[in-house]
This record gives C-alpha cells, sequence and structure tokens, in this order.
C-alpha cells in the first residue's frame, strides 16, 4: 500500500513539475529580453517549442501545440531591443504571466480591453483577451505582449 501511495505521489509531483514546461513566465521573459536570438531559439526549444515560419536575422517564430491548445511565440529585434509577442488560448499561459509578474508591478491599469502593467526590470506588458471564434464561454483568446524598457537590451 505504502509503496502504490509513493508511487501516484511520484507521479503527481512529475505532473505538476513538467505540466507547464512549454509555457513562460516572468523568468523566461527576463531571460528572453536580456539575451541574443541564437540563444532565444535554444532556449525555446529546450521548452518544447517549434520553430515555425521564415525565421530570419530580425524575427523568429515558435509554436506548441497541445491537443486544442497552442502558444504561438514571436520574437522582434528592433536594434538591441527585443520585442516579445504571444497569442494563446491557454488560461494557464496568462495565468502564469500574470501570477509571476505580480510581485514586480510598478504600475498597472486597464484602458479598453487592454489590460497594462509596467514591469521592474523588465518593461511593459499589454494584455487583450478576446472571445474565440467560434463562441466557447470556457476558452478565451490572448494576446500578450512584451515591450522591454528602453535600457534593457540584448547582447551577444
Amino acid at each position: 500500500m505504502k509503496k502504490l501511495l509513493l508511487v501516484v505521489g511520484f507521479t503527481c509531483f512529475a505532473t505538476l513539475c513538467f505540466g507547464q514546461k512549454h509555457l513562460l513566465s516572468y523568468d523566461d521573459l527576463k531571460y528572453l529580453l536580456t539575451n541574443n536570438l541564437q540563444r532565444a531559439d535554444t532556449f525555446m526549444m529546450a521548452k518544447g517549442y517549434l520553430a515555425t515560419g521564415k525565421n530570419n536575422i530580425k524575427n523568429r517564430s515558435y509554436k506548441s501545440e497541445t491537443g486544442s491548445s497552442h502558444v504561438d511565440v514571436d520574437i522582434r529585434l528592433d536594434g538591441k531591443r527585443l520585442f516579445i509577442e504571444i497569442q494563446t488560448n491557454e488560461i494557464e499561459q496568462y495565468d502564469l504571466i500574470h501570477s509571476s509578474i505580480a510581485q514586480y508591478i510598478t504600475k498597472d491599469a486597464q484602458v479598453a480591453d487592454v489590460q497594462t502593467y509596467a514591469i521592474k526590470e523588465l518593461g511593459s506588458i499589454y494584455i487583450t483577451v478576446n472571445d474565440t471564434v467560434p463562441y466557447d464561454p470556457l476558452k478565451k483568446d490572448y494576446d500578450i505582449h512584451i515591450v522591454s524598457d528602453k535600457h534593457i537590451t540584448s547582447y551577444n
């Protein structure tokens, strides 16, 4: 009985630890914004994302799909600053970003349908929540834009 309970415990722990492996948090976003695109490639591949589209020198696109859920990440280099756009229908991704930035928020506002957060040592995050097409009350589309501060630059 103890062995069965131990196996079930380890299984639950492993599911919790690896269940959100492909989701991005505050630390992941900070790492992406302060490193170059080659390191972003390696990092995103390790998180389980696949490179999609035409990836050129200044733009990268990644995709992760699990069943009917998807997370699309676009990273754009503009000079030495990186901009990240996340499009998803996974509420877990929205919740993870929202909960991981909670302690770093310096200013927040909501204008129309856009939630705006100024984050210490990261930049600004803009989140838009829309209904899915076709309408499903249990699913929403989340559009998350991360704009780094002007003093945060990627390095080689």
